[in-house]
């Protein structure tokens, strides 16, 4: 009875965030600027996610690994993990470019209005780390530190190796420590669930605030680039995921989809993948059947690394500015920017927040950055929806990789029973 009380709960907020996003919209809307009085509500349930998040990522990814790290398939676990969420990225950036090319959201657009937007002012914060210098900074002097400044790659890679260390200890002292680490697990999941509790009003103060600050005058300047944009996240996240659930696993595309409306509105409202990561894994596993240890593996690592929205985002972006300043794109740029915009969609952690690693793409196809500040405005509109799809992308490969375990189990089993 008190599993359905809870799911019942979830149910209703997650119907509860929906009304609040409206409403929010609207109150911002019609108040305008004076819609910032409600920024605290936003400010307080944002504050209090944060403050539970980083400690639930850090036990979830030591449980996880834990779990994997002491079976035989957790090597192919691992490379099947990063591999999806490489190729999803690259899959995304191509799709990107793509629709870019066919709907041109960027021509024939007049910026007379807004030229006084442009500068050059965010050039210094696209650059790119060295491949060395990114591998050198993922690995932590202080954990401690690591924490308190929620270095989400120290963090993960900390973790991971605790992890791991922990399932190739002895039965007898690996089980009470596993059994502690659970526990924590799931006190910071049963913590969150009641901070959720007060979302919609979160949700209302952050819509309010957006919508009122920014209004909807410069979105029309790119509201081309809108339509296109959304367009390409809901045929990821509604056509290419759940055909990958199709085909690669047992569980049918409408269950899939039907499952992460949940978690779905709750990225909306956030646009932290990091903030959402609770109900994604509350939603795998009780609604889609994933095992706690396979989830509490992927998921983390997800909402750290796979940025599918993101990789959309600054496909189009990249295209966008090109056709806004009449350049024509040559095969190099092409490439450029499907590799510059993978690997700073796998590199960026899923706080929310502007994605100043666009910036990177554009220089590195050569397109001009001064336009950026315009979409750097609207970036919280741009970032919700691309975090619901952030989130979709990482339970598509918490099924797909669980479903994977399932088959290596039954060959495994098959293969005990004929040398028996």
């Amino acid at each position: 009875m008190e599993v359905l009380k809870e799911k019942s709960l979830l149910r209703n907020i997650g119907v509860q965030v929906v009304i609040a996003m409206i409403v929010g919209t609207a109150v911002g809307a019609l108040m305008g600027d004076s819609a910032s009085m409600f920024a605290p509500l936003g400010a307080i349930f944002i504050n209090l996610i944060k403050m539970l998040v980083i400690p639930l990522v850090a036990v979830a990814l030591i449980s996880g690994a834990a779990g994997l790290g002491n079976s035989q398939s957790a090597g192919k676990v691992g490379f099947v993990t990063l591999g999806y969420f490489g190729l999803t990225s690259a899959l995304a950036v191509a799709l990107a470019l793509f629709m870019g090319e066919v709907f041109k959201p960027g021509m024939g657009i007049d910026v007379s209005g807004v030229e006084g937007m442009f500068s050059a002012e965010y050039a210094s914060k696209g650059e790119l780390p060295t491949f060395w210098a990114t591998i050198t900074g993922m690995i932590p002097t202080n954990v401690f530190q690591s924490l308190n400044e929620a270095n989400i790659l120290q963090i993960l890679v900390f973790c991971l190796f605790l992890g791991i260390a922990i399932s190739k200890q002895e039965k007898e002292k690996r089980e009470p420590i596993m059994n502690g680490v659970n526990c924590i697990v799931d006190s910071m999941v049963w913590m969150i669930n009641k901070v959720m509790v007060i979302a919609p009003l979160g949700v209302f103060g952050l819509m309010a605030e957006a919508v009122g600050t920014f209004g909807f005058g410069a979105l029309m300047v790119v509201f081309k680039l809108f339509v296109v944009y959304v367009a390409a996240i809901l045929i990821f996240g509604f056509v290419a995921y759940p055909l990958m659930i199709q085909l690669f696993t047992k569980t049918s595309a409408k269950k899939f989809i039907s499952a992460m409306k949940k978690p779905q509105a709750v990225a909306l409202s956030t646009a932290s993948s990091m903030a959402t990561l609770p109900v994604t894994m509350d939603t795998v596993e009780k609604d889609l059947g994933v095992r706690n240890s396979t989830a509490s593996f992927v998921l983390p690592l997800g909402a750290t690394i796979n940025m599918s929205g993101n990789a959309i985002y600054y496909g189009l972006v990249a295209i966008f500015f090109a056709q806004l300043f009449n350049i024509d794109l040559s095969m190099g740029a092409y490439i450029a920017i499907i590799i510059t915009a993978t690997l700073g969609a796998v590199g960026q952690a899923g706080v929310p927040g502007p994605s100043f690693l666009v910036v990177a793409v554009l220089l590195a196809a050569g397109i001009p950055i001064e336009g950026l500040p315009l979409l750097f405005a609207l970036d919280r509109i741009f970032d919700m929806i691309r975090t619901a799809l952030n989130i979709t992308g990482d339970a598509a490969c918490a099924v797909i990789v669980d479903a994977l375990l399932d088959e290596e189990n039954e060959k495994q089993t098959e293969m005990n029973k004929q040398e028996a």
